[in-house]
């Protein structure tokens, strides 16, 4: 079969919210802690305690909005205890990562500094779990009210006069699980009642954000949406790649070409939870109001050999290119009710963009893959057709391609292509229709193993590179697209 992408570069299917390009930071193994923050007086270098060479980096992503401080910690987390001088704050044990004490020295004032560093727009997540309504609702007041109150005047106590701009809350986290192992009746009440108290101060506006279903579990986002659809702004959904099931996931590297295989068709898998939940969604608000958010998603492996179990580091491949690859064409596709996905994690946890080694950094193929899609933040998604190929999967198939394309403001169009197949080029054929094509730029992140990454002594092993092997014939483009790839093509 003939490998074919049609884009009618004059139809237009909506804006890409440029939120579905979105991370997630969370109190958990080095994320935060040698990940973020290093401390004023630490050796590396630093701005108020947060590192600059992890800033500086993040901000050629174009982070659009970062989710704190979990997560299973975030039912867990008591903000106040994060607040003040830090030589007061109050020490803690992180009972659900690895067991280590948390000092709480990055609190909700150097999370919003960071959030400010990045350019990003924060996006809380109470805690509902271990919480009170009392606790979160003067969470808010603390953040973003301006006249006299308890909480505002105690926020400008510990140095902030002005209130923060907060946009996105969300009120609990995974309560399915380690937020509660609640059932989604009682949470949907629980919700209806916590979100009373997340108010609106002055001309700050909270987009209210309920925890959602865990994978497949279509019954708690019916249930949600039917008692709490006119109280809620978005609802969450969570899914992990687990190439080998939750339990035993497999390795980050030195995996064989059958667990590729299953990794490229669990990563094809959100298509259908985002349709399915999406019916489900529809049912109840047809006008799409209310927008799923995909606030963690990746691929998540074993440790690796030595680490700490509950630290949840692991190295990235070229395989992790894909996946991110594939998920965020996806997430493109569904721009009318996906509005916000968030990676996990930022730095040193699971599908990290970053890894670092004291005052080394280095950048992941999934940071790149990032880097490379960027542009079609806040783009127009444009109208495409895709024909593919298969992969044979053990008795099933999957498509060799995946794919997306929209048009900037100024007119560029972006197409990003994926190549799941492990060994086999794609010859491709771009019919874009509609508009007349005087340029074209690529580039591609590909590599001859399955595994292959980046290391600290070797930290350019797989990265961006020119492609210029597109064919230009009037409207239509050829090439042929290198197994394990992800390509992004630039069109004036």
């Amino acid at each position: 079969m003939s490998n074919k992408v049609i884009i009618n570069a004059d139809a237009t299917k909506g804006k890409i919210n440029k939120n579905i390009y979105g991370h997630f930071a969370e109190h958990l193994g080095r994320c935060i802690y040698e990940g973020f923050w290093v401390g004023e007086d630490s050796d590396i270098p630093n701005t108020n305690g947060i590192r600059n060479d992890v800033v500086e980096a993040l901000r050629q992503l174009n982070i659009p909005v970062l989710r704190w401080p979990g997560g299973c910690f975030a039912d867990e987390y008591h903000w106040k205890d994060g607040i003040g001088p830090r030589e007061n704050r109050k020490k803690m044990v992180n009972t659900h990562w690895g067991g280590v004490i948390e000092n709480n020295h990055f609190g909700t004032h150097e999370f919003m500094m960071l959030c400010d560093m990045l350019g990003a727009e924060p996006y809380i997540n109470g805690n509902v779990g271990s919480g009170t309504v009392q606790e979160m609702s003067e969470w808010v007041e603390y953040l973003t009210f301006d006249g006299e109150s308890p909480m505002a005047n105690l926020r400008r106590e510990n140095g902030r006069e002005e209130p923060w701009q907060v946009k996105y809350f969300g009120v609990g986290n995974e309560n399915w699980g380690c937020g509660g192992h609640m059932r989604p009746e009682y949470y949907a009440d629980l919700y209806r009642r916590f979100q009373t108290y997340v108010r609106n101060y002055g001309d700050n506006r909270i987009f209210r954000i309920a925890g959602g279903a865990n994978v497949d579990d279509y019954n708690w986002t019916e249930v949600l949406m039917r008692e709490a659809v006119h109280m809620m702004d978005g609802l969450s959904l969570h899914y992990y790649v687990h190439p080998g099931g939750f339990w035993d996931k497999g390795p980050a590297t030195g995996f064989d070409e059958e667990v590729w295989d299953i990794t490229m068709q669990k990563a094809l898998f959100m298509e259908e939870l985002i349709n399915k939940h999406s019916t489900i969604m529809d049912k109840y608000d047809p006008e799409k109001r209310v927008a799923m958010i995909i606030d963690e998603w990746g691929a998540w492996y074993d440790v690796e050999p030595g680490t700490n179990p509950g630290f949840l580091y692991q190295q990235n491949t070229i395989r992790d290119a894909l996946v991110a690859g594939v998920h965020l064409n996806i997430f493109n596709q569904h721009n009318d009710r996906v509005q916000m996905t968030n990676i996990a994690q930022t730095i040193n946890v699971i599908q990290s963009v970053i890894l670092t080694d004291k005052e080394r950094l280095i950048l992941t193929p999934t940071y790149h893959v990032f880097e490379m899609y960027k542009a079609h933040q806040d783009a127009e998604r444009l109208d495409l057709h895709l024909e593919s190929a298969s992969i044979k999967t053990g008795d099933q198939e999957i498509p060799q391609l995946s794919a997306s394309a929209s048009k900037a403001q100024d007119g560029r169009i972006t197409i990003t292509l994926c190549n799941m197949d492990k060994r086999e080029a794609a010859d491709m054929v771009i019919d874009l229709r509609g508009e007349e094509v005087s340029d074209v730029a690529g580039r591609i992140i590909t590599a001859d193993k399955l595994d292959a990454h980046n290391t600290f002594d070797n930290p350019d092993q797989v990265k961006p590179v020119t492609f210029d092997q597109v064919q230009l014939h009037g409207s239509e483009l050829s090439f042929a697209l290198p197994a394990k790839s992800v390509l992004a093509l630039t069109i004036r």
